[in-house]
């Protein structure tokens, strides 16, 4: 069992654009920011335990930094580490609530 400590260090952060809340009514997928080390199965566990919900599948996406320029400096923005779970049917996850 996976214990709270350990689930909000694994989601980060629901990621909501018009790309996720098509994928939500499409195809029932939900997209989360997630912690760099972060693998497949405990992503599930976490998505599971924190929403009670039926996880049927997970996709992970490491998310190259861009580079960017500030003031003619050159900088770049960090790397990031994304999760696309979709549920079972018939279930759903409310990301816009704040908690």
């Amino acid at each position: 069992m996976m214990s709270n400590e350990k689930i909000f260090s694994v989601l980060r952060a629901p990621r909501v654009s018009e790309k996720t809340a098509r994928l939500q009514e499409v195809s029932n997928q939900y997209v989360f920011e997630v912690s760099n080390e972060a693998t497949k199965a405990e992503v599930k566990a976490a998505v599971e335990k924190l929403f009670d919900v039926k996880v049927e599948g997970v996709n992970v996406v490491n998310v190259k930094g861009k580079n960017k320029s500030f003031r003619n400096r050159a900088g770049s923005r960090g790397s990031w580490r994304k999760a696309y779970v979709r549920l079972a049917d018939g279930q759903a996850i409310d990301v816009t609530a704040k908690a």
